[in-house]
């Protein structure tokens, strides 16, 4: 072997160790500094009436997209499909969205004019260079016919109203409030509430709205603070399935025992 190629294989022995520990350095390998798995909710109304607009809040961490510092490094998204047996006029909005934190996002739920349960489906991916995971998570809810509460609202005074709210109870329990923006002198106002609800349990319900919080600014059209109307709920239709049973029975019973005396006479007559 020459000098020229001794001397080459020395510089190299010399030099390539500190050429690769300078790669490593320079070009550090990139990995996913979670140390979490992905976790993600989604909270809100489980019974909702038709025609109308809920409010829900969906959130999610973890996973590649959030360093060990609990800082977000990628990108992570949820995404939401409704499912039912009829999904025409349902919607959930926004259907994706991105999270810019540690933070929930609100999404309307839309729930259509069909008296029906479904589930709104929520997959949570979390990704960061090339690495990802992904969660599903389920949430049912039922759509009812509600409980439709109409009032009149009027302002008896000669100066303008700001915003205030009715406060609304059912059978003495806080059950909601609606908002109303402001009613101008001597002008009136109608609102409605709607309770959604599975179901009352049978006999009477009384709805009471108050408006005691106005300190009689303004008053409902009956000249009172207070408006209350009553619902009847009437039972479930009885279920005659155990007196058909036992019609039947005697039924065939009575056609047993005649069937019996008619046999035994005829067994009599030959008898004789």
């Amino acid at each position: 072997m020459s000098r020229r190629w001794v001397s080459f294989l020395l510089v190299l022995l010399l030099v390539g160790p500190t050429f690769v520990v300078g790669l490593s350095v320079l070009a550090a390998p990139v990995r996913a500094a979670a140390t979490l798995p992905v976790t993600g909710s989604i909270t809100g109304p489980s019974v909702v009436s038709t025609n109308s607009t809920d409010v829900f809040h969906v959130s999610g961490y973890g996973g590649p997209a959030v360093s060990e510092s609990g800082s977000l490094v990628g990108n992570l998204t949820y995404y939401a499909t409704p499912v039912g047996p009829n999904l025409t006029e349902v919607r959930f909005t926004p259907g994706s969205e991105k999270f810019s934190g540690n933070q929930s996002i609100a999404a309307n739920l839309v729930p259509g004019n069909a008296t029906e349960t479904i589930s709104i489906d929520i997959m949570i991916s979390s990704t960061y260079h090339g690495q990802n995971e992904s969660i599903n998570i389920s949430y049912s809810v039922s759509i009812v016919q509600p409980y439709v509460i109409t009032a009149t609202i009027v302002n008896p005074t000669n100066v303008t109203v700001s915003a205030f709210a009715v406060y609304v109870t059912l059978d003495g329990t806080a059950v909601g409030q609606v908002n109303v923006s402001g009613l101008a002198a001597e002008g009136s106002t109608r609102i409605e509430y709607r309770y959604p609800t599975l179901g009352l349990s049978t006999g009477s319900h009384t709805f009471t709205l108050s408006l005691v919080q106005s300190h009689g600014l303004v008053t409902f059209a009956n000249g009172q603070s207070v408006y209350s109307l009553t619902v009847y709920v009437t039972g479930p239709a009885p279920d005659y399935t155990l007196w058909y049973v036992v019609g039947i029975v005697a039924f065939f019973g009575a056609v047993f025992i005649f069937v019996s005396r008619v046999a035994a006479r005829r067994r009599g007559a030959i008898r004789r």
